[in-house]
């Protein structure tokens, strides 16, 4: 068979994503705080964007102040002269042409929130590996080893456990092994008690030395019996060492108060407050959707630069190139910014329609509900509602909850169907109301939502108590004192 070469025309069609539109998807599925960070990088590397230090109303302002608000470019941005990407709209006529099906898109008012005081942000406090340093430093020991217990203290994780095996510190230091266990030694006798341990039995034991409870039953019941310790095998305990429940459940009681992670007290994590994306006013006609703008820089394009491009001869070709650049840049960042409050106004709107009894009355409330049904409603695309969804947060009077809070599978019952969701607030709350001596088993807890109309596995059950990190029956069982 011959090989040959020729030129054929076809005919056919592609999905191509324009750097705008690429933009835009960006831009709805980032979070408040990532916006924020995204548009002040923005706003520095374009010169044609500006800030506007405060909302002026309409009536208020100058018409060139007006045309300088919001930008219309053509249809096709990428090809348009420049002399119709400067042709300015009236900001009246702009928010009349997007409010004109009724809505009020809730822009600049954020609403009755108040920003953090300054007296919450404080300088940073020693952290685990200060503390253990600062001793280390005061210790009167040879250099040597001060040099192998610095190595361990580097190696000890926030939790105050060593993390790095002997034999690894020992080549890590270049020493020899009886050195190493002598600054080893030297690092758990420091405080917080019990640190530089490598499993929860040492890190116990070694808190027993300064209680001077050495070669006690509380010593014992550690070392060789932590399982049975775990799972409240008191009985067992009382047999297996020949003494009575009493003795055993006064043991366990000093157990209870040593500390497993001795460490904790000196974590630096810090807090990380969730930031709404939307607020749900309620008002006497229903709620008010409030799209949160604290914090966002409020962009226009520069009424400077938009002058100066009006003269035909006032700069070079190459500089009228990069401004009609910047200038395209950023009545797309416009755009594609307006277009995300749209549709997040939009889904927010849906939402609140389909899960209006989770808003009016709670989380039992909660009806099942899928990306596809609020797409579907909205006639957008699946994964267009999911990028508005993702990681971000809606406030209301029940609290604040994620957007993919309000999404969850359903469950046939006696009642029809029901949300998972509040099915797991359900058994949430039965636990939260057993007795702690007498907790309830995963059967009990199916058959007491099988009274409420729930049908329900008794393993179905057990997956949404480990999805919540409720514990086990035995774990949740409480001494008697």
């Amino acid at each position: 068979m011959a090989l040959e070469g020729r030129l054929e025309l076809r005919v056919s069609q592609k999905l191509i994503l324009t750097p705008q539109l690429q933009q835009a998807i960006k831009l709805l599925q980032m979070p408040h705080l990532e916006l924020s960070d995204f548009l002040s990088q923005e706003l520095m590397e374009n010169p044609l964007l500006e800030e506007s230090a405060e909302e002026v109303p309409a009536e208020e302002m100058t018409q060139e102040e007006k045309d300088s608000i919001e930008v219309e470019p053509a249809d096709d941005d990428a090809d348009a002269p420049l002399d119709k990407l400067l042709n300015f709209n009236s900001v009246d006529e702009y928010f009349e042409e997007r409010s004109s099906d009724g809505r009020d898109m809730g822009y600049f008012s954020a609403g009755n929130v108040e920003t953090p005081s300054f007296e919450q942000f404080v300088s940073r406090k020693p952290d685990l590996y200060d503390h253990l340093l600062w001793q280390l430093r005061l210790s009167h020991v040879p250099e040597d080893i001060k040099t192998v217990a610095e190595i361990i203290v580097g190696n000890i994780d926030e939790n105050g456990y060593l993390a790095a095996t002997i034999e690894e510190i020992t080549e890590a230091a270049n020493t020899d092994r009886e050195i190493a266990e002598i600054a080893l030694r030297l690092v758990q006798s420091f405080d917080p008690t019990g640190v530089g341990a490598q499993s929860v039995t040492e890190c116990l034991l070694l808190q027993l030395k300064t209680l001077h409870l050495e070669g006690t039953l509380v010593e014992k019941i550690i070392a060789n019996n932590m399982e049975e310790l775990e799972k409240k095998k008191y009985a067992a305990l009382a047999q297996m060492y020949n003494i009575s429940l009493r003795d055993v459940m006064s043991a366990v009681k000093i157990i209870e108060g040593l500390e497993p992670k001795p460490g904790r007290n000196f974590s630096n994590v810090s807090t990380n407050y969730i930031v709404p994306d939307v607020y749900l006013v309620k008002t006497a006609d229903g709620y008010q959707i409030v799209l949160n703008d604290e914090g966002l820089p409020r962009l226009r394009v520069s009424l400077f630069y938009k002058r100066l491009m009006q003269r035909n001869n006032a700069y070079s070709k190459e500089d009228k190139q990069f401004l009609a650049e910047k200038l395209r840049s950023a009545v797309g960042l416009l755009k594609s910014l307006d277009q995300r409050n749209r549709t997040i106004y939009r889904v927010t709107e849906t939402l609140l329609d389909l899960q209006k009894d989770f808003f009016s009355q709670g989380v039992q409330h909660l009806k099942p509900l899928t990306l596809k049904e609020v797409a579907s409603a909205l006639d957008l695309h699946e994964s267009t509602v999911s990028r508005v969804t993702s990681n971000k947060y809606l406030s209301c009077e029940h609290g604040i909850f994620c957007f993919r809070f309000l999404f969850s599978s359903a469950l046939h019952s006696g009642m029809g169907t029901v949300s998972s969701t509040s099915v797991k607030d359900l058994i949430k709350n039965i636990v939260s109301e057993e007795d702690s001596k007498k907790p309830f088993s995963d059967q009990h807890i199916a058959g007491m939502l099988q009274k409420e109309g729930i049908t329900i596995a008794r393993r179905t059950v057990a997956k949404y108590r480990e999805e919540m990190g409720i514990y086990s029956q035995a774990r949740r069982k409480k001494s008697k004192k």
